[in-house]
């Protein structure tokens, strides 16, 4: 599984921070960002809670 943040939807809220920080960061311009090139099995869950939570739909799945 992949995950791709749209900066041009993200608002830096770091939801998606707090529930996955070994996957997302807040990068220097405030806005969210995958640090992994493919999200390890074991939190495929939480990253896709991550998704469902995002309030603006920023973050999609490229599975």
């Amino acid at each position: 599984m992949k995950v791709e943040v749209n900066k041009d939807l993200c608002i830096g809220c770091g939801a998606c921070q707090s529930l996955v920080p070994e996957v997302f960061e807040l990068e220097d311009d405030g806005l969210a960002a995958s640090k992994v090139n493919e999200v390890p099995k074991d939190l495929e869950e939480e990253v896709k809670d991550a998704i469902d939570g995002c309030p603006t739909s920023a973050i999609s799945d490229k599975e």
